[in-house]
């Protein structure tokens, strides 16, 4: 550092040039970087050989959205919580047949909602998964999927085909504690199975009638009446 005074112009705080550890900084510090070097060629290599193997990439990894389009109904929830506006729905109604109970009379007919496209652009999606969170009837899932790199982003719009091609490589649900209590969807998918099993299944046959016992007669003889109380003229 030089000090400059009004009187005496510049001085060198240091006579002669001399710089106190300048020499042994630059010594020391490629000292280690050499140490460094070295023992990072004895450590063995971690690098992976991709794409000639593929990475193990945990369970709940989010690699692409997957479709069940069969458990789609078209409720349009997803698009709508959708905070990029990147899923495409089209549909239309179709009346069908109500099944009706047995022996009950002819059902009226009902709508329901027919799918016609699903698409994902992924070149918008920024991979939060509410989309997954809010479906009511899982139609939507995770999977692990990440090689659908394109070199135009107007082909990372995927439609239904692809978007369900996917399925296959989505992992199956992890195990429930034992330990656990029971979640209450499954108790009330339980309950409501068990009363559409009771409502159509057939009903079972009358217990034959047995004959009436012969009635005992003393049974059927009618009370005998009470004595009457002997009166006393007083």
């Amino acid at each position: 550092m030089l000090i400059v005074t009004s009187a005496q112009g510049v001085s060198d705080p240091h006579p002669g040039g001399h710089r106190h550890g300048s020499g042994h900084g630059v010594g020391r510090g490629l000292a280690n970087g050499l140490a460094t070097t070295a023992r990072a060629l004895m450590r063995p290599s971690h690098t992976a050989e991709y794409p000639d193997v593929k990475p193990d990439l945990p369970p709940r990894s989010r690699g692409v959205i997957a479709l069940l389009a069969e458990n789609c109904t078209s409720c349009m929830l997803c698009a709508r919580e959708c905070p990029d506006w990147c899923i495409y729905i089209e549909s239309h109604k179709e009346e069908v047949p109500a099944s009706s109970a047995p022996g009950a009379g002819p059902a009226k007919t009902r709508q329901k909602n027919m799918l016609d496209r699903f698409a994902i652009d992924f070149s918008l999606c920024m991979y939060c998964g509410i989309c997954i969170e809010v479906c009511p009837f899982d139609a939507l899932f995770w999977s692990p999927e990440f090689e659908y790199a394109e070199f135009d982003i107007r082909n990372l719009l995927h439609e239904s085909d692809r978007l369900e091609g996917w399925m296959a490589s989505v992992p199956p649900p992890p195990l429930s504690d034992a330990r656990a209590a029971e979640a209450k969807e499954v108790t009330v998918a339980r309950s409501a199975a068990e009363k559409a099993i009771a409502a159509h299944s057939p009903p079972t046959p009358d217990a034959p009638a047995t004959p009436d016992a012969q009635p005992d007669p003393d049974s059927q003889a009618p009370p005998h009446p009470p004595a009457s109380r002997p009166r006393t003229n007083e």
